[in-house]
Order: C-alpha cells, then structure tokens, then sequence
C-alpha cells in the first residue's frame, strides 16, 4: 500500500559498469532474474509511476513496461545526469532514486525517505546507513531540476557536493543495511545471492 502519492520511482541504469567488466548491471541476473525485476518489483507499489534511466540496452529495458530516459548529458556523466532527467520527465512532485545494483530494497523505502523530508522540510532527503551517506537512495523535488541542471552546465558532477548546497534531510536506513549490498563485481552478485 503506498502511503504517500506524488512520488515517481527512478531507477538509475545509466552507468557504464566499469567495475563489472562494462556489463550493463541492471541486466545482471541474479538467482535466475535481472537485478532491475527485483527493484521494480521492490519499488512499485511505493510509488505512483517509474522511471528507467538508461543510455544503453534501451530496447530491453522497455520491455519492463515503464518508460526509459536517457541523460541529456553525453559521455555517461553519472548520477546526477540521471537525476535530472528524471526530474524533468516525473509527473509528480518528487523523485525516489534507486540504483540498478541495489536489488533488495525494504517495502517502506519511500515512505522513511518522505518522512524524513517532511521532518526536516528540506525538499531532498539522503539515505543514511549509521555512517555515512549513501547519495544515489534519495528523495529529490522537481523543482530543484533548475538548480541542479545549472550544476551539471557548470561542469559539476559530484553529488555530495550538490546536496551540500541544499538543506536536505538523512533519512534513517541504519536497519535496513542490506540495501546498500552493491553488486559491482562478479564475487558480490555471489554473495548478493543469499540475501534474495
């Protein structure tokens, strides 16, 4: 059951995997299904709609049923060039990012992110494991779309940087770690395999 509208659930394919040997990681297959099925899965009933940010492979990825985006910057410039074409293509006020690698994700993952935002009143909420952050799980307003494409034409693209400039939120995901078990190389899709 989603607990709050006017979110759109992004989830960021864009990169080029250089650590997984160029593989496009949201296409891995994990325990017989691609990694980005289990986000999909994971994520939908917590948002109004998804977005799949992808700069290749676009043709498989349209065939989840959900409309791809692509950076509007070329040369893979990261993931902040996917958040701002989600936030330009979002028909709701907010975007909820995911990274493609990031397959287990808790079914109130949008809801500890929108509470955090509206706790703080920040417009950006960040998710934070105890530690640290971790800057690709986050909660973004549509209206931050001019500020961060003023950003990226300014030649930024580091993402901690961006949020400094902003007052945003760290949302509390200390009990929910096995979210943050990224897969970049072949021994962590190993190792992720216990956690489906």
């Amino acid at each position: 059951m989603k607990t709050h509208n006017n979110i759109t659930g992004l989830i960021l394919a864009g990169g080029l995997a250089r650590r997984m040997g160029g593989t496009d990681k949201g296409l891995v297959v994990l325990e017989g299904r691609p990694m980005i099925a289990y986000i999909i899965d994971a994520l939908s009933p917590q948002v109004d709609s998804i977005l799949i940010n992808a700069n290749r492979n676009i043709s498989t990825y349209k065939e989840y049923g959900y409309p791809v985006i692509s950076d509007e910057l070329e040369d893979f410039q990261g993931p902040l060039a996917g958040m701002a074409s989600g936030l330009k293509h979002c028909k709701t006020d907010y975007i909820a990012t995911v990274p493609c690698d990031g397959p287990v994700l808790p079914d109130n993952y949008a809801d500890i992110l929108m509470q955090a935002s509206i706790q703080a009143s920040s417009p950006i909420s960040v998710a934070f494991d105890g530690n640290r952050l971790q800057p690709v799980y986050a909660l973004i307003h549509r209206d931050l779309l001019s500020d961060l494409n003023h950003y990226l034409g300014a030649g930024e693209r580091k993402i901690d940087r961006w949020y400094d400039k902003h007052q945003f939120a760290k949302a509390d995901f200390s009990s929910h770690l096995e979210m943050f078990t990224n897969i970049n190389t072949p021994e962590d899709l190993q190792a992720a395999s216990a956690l489906i």
